[in-house]
Order: C-alpha cells, then sequence, then structure tokens
C-alpha cells in the first residue's frame, strides 16, 4: 500500500505543476526613474495609483517605489484625504464612478 501512495504523489501525473516557475519582473522606483515627477497631495490622479480599491495605501512590494519615496507618497495620501481630494474609505470611489 505505501508503495502505491508513493507511485501516486510522485509520479507527476495528475496535478503535477511541471518545470514552470514564477519569475517576477524587477519593479523599479517610477520617481527615482524621472527625476521631473513630483510627489504632490494635489496630484489625485498619481496618488490614486498608489491606493487600493478599499482606500489602503499599497505596500512597497505592489508598487514598486523605494522606501524615501514610499514615505513621501504615504504623507500625501494622508494629506489628500484631510483636505478631501481622496476619500478614507473606498466607497466614495465606488460612488464617483456610477
Amino acid at each position: 500500500m505505501s508503495d502505491e501512495r508513493n507511485e501516486r504523489n510522485f509520479s507527476g501525473g495528475e496535478g503535477g505543476g511541471g518545470d514552470r516557475k514564477f519569475f517576477a519582473k524587477p519593479k523599479f522606483c517610477q520617481f527615482c526613474a524621472d527625476k521631473q515627477l513630483i510627489i504632490d497631495y494635489k496630484k489625485v490622479d498619481l496618488l490614486r495609483k498608489y491606493i487600493t480599491e478599499d482606500g489602503k495605501i499599497r505596500p512597497r512590494r505592489q508598487t514598486g517605489a523605494c522606501a524615501k519615496h514610499q514615505r513621501v507618497v504615504a504623507a500625501a495620501v494622508k494629506q489628500s484625504r484631510h483636505v478631501a481630494l481622496l476619500p478614507f474609505s473606498g466607497r466614495a470611489l465606488d460612488d464617483n464612478r456610477s
């Protein structure tokens, strides 16, 4: 019985993933690459790329921003929320699209 289980698990027949491996594309900081691009709380179109549909700020691993610019983006998003240019939650984004 144990030989039968081993053959089934290592045969690679059903559900075998094959030799595919995931290679992530290296992300680069958009602001380091383009020195003319300025992070400002009034640039709502730019800041919307850095928040989720729920209104949360996206992490660095998703955006590809360096640590320095991610901190500036987070501060700009928070300032834009305080001035009511961006919503605190994602519900207002859905209401505007309808």
